[in-house]
């Protein structure tokens, strides 16, 4: 029975549980795409349907990471077939625990509006957008903002983070950034605010069908 309601592996050469991160990354980017795709659903069509269901299916997800054991999470049982063949990276249980602890909150407020009372309001397009900015960092960055409270809560250093952030060092001559990189960054900002001005009419006017196929499709 502990091997079912666990959480964190143990794995060789690390002192405490450890999970993959790069499992836990490609979940977060499933989730990540089902709750925009549902949020766009609302937005642009007014149906809460899918967003409802999302919001289910985040929160069972979720609390079988905390409740039961990770290895049980239908998304990270899909996010470790996807990654499988790829080098495993160990991150401390002990701060993804607290962050999905987060998530389940977070959820929960979203389950009680939505399902149980039926009803929406800034509450949970907030929810909405901080749930998706936890995804999509934790994705495309690998950056887990719900672990950046851990140290905060529990004044410990947290474990075992991804990339080694943890670790105090100093940067490889390839990860830092140089004035000239910076100055690129800002002209291409620029460059985007001058193109919105100039040709706000040319990029906002609707394209023609250059084949006439959706003219021929209306005389049918």
């Amino acid at each position: 029975m502990s091997k079912v309601f666990n959480f964190g592996e143990k794995v060789e050469g690390y002192n405490i549980p450890v999970l993959n991160e790069r499992e836990i990354r490609a979940a977060a980017g499933m989730l990540f795409l089902l709750m925009f795709i549902s949020i766009m659903v609302v937005i642009f069509k007014g149906d809460f349907t899918p967003l409802k269901y999302a919001v289910i299916l985040f929160l069972v997800d979720i609390l079988v990471r905390v409740a039961i054991n990770p290895k049980y999470s239908p998304t990270l049982i899909l996010g470790r077939l996807i990654v499988a063949n790829q080098t495993p990276e160990y991150v401390g249980a002990k701060q993804k625990k607290f962050a999905w602890i987060i998530g389940i909150l977070l959820a929960s407020i979203m389950f009680i509006h939505l399902i149980v009372m039926n009803a929406y309001s800034p509450i949970t397009g907030i929810i909405c957008m901080i749930c998706l900015i936890f995804l999509f960092f934790e994705a495309v960055f690998g950056i887990c903002l719900g672990c950046k409270f851990y140290s905060l809560v529990y004044k410990e250093k947290a474990q075992y983070c991804p990339g080694e952030v943890c670790d105090v060092k100093s940067r490889q001559e390839i990860q830092k950034t140089s004035a000239v990189q910076l100055l690129v960054v800002m002209l291409f900002a620029v460059f985007i605010f001058v193109s919105t001005f100039f040709f706000k009419e040319t990029l906002t006017e609707k394209p023609y069908d250059i084949f006439g196929i959706e003219s021929s499709t209306h005389t049918k």
